[in-house]
């Protein structure tokens, strides 16, 4: 998101002050023991100003819910890619023998966390579908900071400090006013040793659901029910990752983690539901939910992670030593560039020199490309109207999509194995590239050679890799040469029809 749309989120702002003014107004009461200055907290000047929140000017309401509905993508993505990254840094040959067990069902159930991230991302593109405006996969950049995303992007491994803004991003604004209880100092105190200006997302929510229900701001014709078919549902995403189950081996995620929530949507009810649900299984707005949230399953782990490391004297990391917002190194550096206005030149930036590494950070950038790209795709088809012979193109994107969340995995084990460069002791990790487009091309035949390509880009890279890197990744490098093979003769099929 650009740094001139500050001033589009004067509402969301002010969402935010009103709630601070009246939960300040209330802990003053509740700190003098004064149940008439309870009576006389002024409820009606706070919903005096809930009713001049108006949509900026630039906007109509459709348009500004739209805007708002972006900044939520980009937050469910960003979060989404941090939770991964610290997930794939939990382990390694320094987490001593009776500790590895724990240390994987840490792993378990960040990934856990990361999973439902990306159904809040899908959900979110089922939104926007369902009133008509553009899907919006981008995502913040390192080194970027943007007003309202929660922390500044940042790939980083997981330690108490990353794991107490994870906390406070999630976490319900009752629970981060609390100022009398320890814990909550603790993990304050933490984050803002790191960021300056942190936030939780609880009054974007507010402001988007009072938005999106209210006819006034955006009519009932918005809503268009007929998108229904192209929209991602539970049966094709979800199945499977229900209550935690799939990728649960140490049974990390706790009992009573929920669902993946896929939901498509006919109506501005649904519409509504789903973000409340969005909102509820992140930070837990209804503290009595017995589906633990992203806030507390932080929480038990931001206090089991450092009871572990009490216990044992501080004297080892549950993560390897890798790279903070890693980036593939230029072959040859220009002398005259310089940062771009808005970026921070003293942001940490480990950079991937070593020739092994580079070339599966590559790989990993071009895999994590087609992921997003066949996301994206999976939009503009149905079940059956775009069917080439006997092959569904949806289920094969959506497939296909599965596959690359595996190849993810399987290439960032073998990244953060390897070292960064000639720095000692510091390993490589997943860059997470940002791609210079996630715009898809006009015509279904365009869109497929878009895959082709890709594919054929990291053909060029497995052919490199099977030539320089240790024989040991050699099996799972043929794997995905073959199964990339299957699919290239999908997508010439598929491309012969739609010509």
């Amino acid at each position: 998101m650009q740094r001139n749309y500050e001033r589009y989120l004067g509402p969301v702002f002010k969402r935010a002050r009103i709630n601070r003014s009246k939960s300040e107004q209330l802990k003053a009461a509740a700190r003098g023991d004064n149940l008439q200055m309870l009576k006389t907290v002024d409820y009606e000047a706070v919903q005096n100003e809930d009713e001049i929140i108006t949509v900026p000017p630039e906007f109509n309401g459709k348009d500004y819910v739209t805007f708002l509905l972006c900044i939520d993508a980009e937050i469910e993505h960003g979060l989404m890619l941090q939770y991964l990254y610290a997930a794939y840094s939990l382990g390694g040959p320094q987490v001593p023998a009776n500790y590895q067990d724990k240390v994987r069902s840490w792993q378990e159930i960040i990934l856990g966390i990361a999973k439902e991230e990306m159904g809040h991302f899908i959900s979110v593109q089922n939104v926007l579908k369902l009133i008509g405006a553009p899907l919006h996969f981008e995502r913040q950049d390192y080194p970027w900071d943007t007003p309202f995303y929660p922390f500044p992007f940042k790939l980083e491994k997981l330690t108490l400090d990353s794991l107490a803004k994870y906390v406070y991003a999630e976490a319900p604004e009752s629970w981060l006013e609390n100022d009398l209880d320890e814990e909550v100092k603790e993990i304050k105190a933490r984050v803002l040793a790191q960021t300056p200006h942190p936030h939780s997302v609880g009054a974007l929510f507010e402001v988007l659901l009072n938005y999106i229900k209210d006819p006034a701001i955006i009519p009932d014709e918005a809503f268009q029910a007929d998108t229904y078919p192209q929209q991602a549902k539970f049966d094709e995403w979800g199945r499977g990752y229900d209550k935690g189950r799939r990728g649960n081996a140490q049974h990390g995620s706790p009992e009573g983690s929920p669902d993946v929530l896929v939901m498509p949507l006919a109506s501005r009810d649904d519409a509504y539901s789903a973000l409340s649900e969005i909102a509820e299984q992140g930070e837990a707005t209804n503290l009595e939910n017995d589906q633990l949230s992203h806030f507390w399953r932080f929480l038990i782990l931001y206090r089991e992670m450092k009871a572990v490391l009490q216990e044992t004297g501080n004297n080892w990391s549950p993560s390897r030593n890798v790279a903070t917002n890693p980036a593939i190194a230029a072959e040859t550096e220009d002398p005259n560039s310089s940062p771009s206005e808005g970026q921070n030149a003293d942001e940490e930036i480990d950079y991937i020199t070593n020739p092994d590494a580079k070339n599966w950070a590559h790989l990993f950038n071009i895999r994590y490309r087609l992921l997003l790209n066949f996301l994206s795709h999976s939009f503009v088809l149905d079940n059956g109207y775009n069917n080439a012979n006997n092959v569904s193109a949806r289920g094969m994107i959506i497939n296909s999509t599965f596959g690359e969340m595996y190849n993810l995995r399987a290439i960032s084990t073998v990244l953060v194995g390897l070292p960064l460069g000639t720095v000692a002791g510091k390993f490589a990790a997943p860059p997470f590239l940002t791609p210079y487009t996630l715009t898809l091309p006009m015509g279904e035949h365009n869109r497929w050679r878009l895959h082709k390509d890709l594919i054929e880009a990291s053909a060029t890279m497995i052919e490199t890799l099977l030539a320089t890197t240790d024989e040991r990744h050699h099996r799972y490098l043929y794997s995905l040469k073959e199964a990339d093979y299957q699919l290239l003769k999908l997508i010439d099929e598929v491309i012969e029809a739609a010509v």
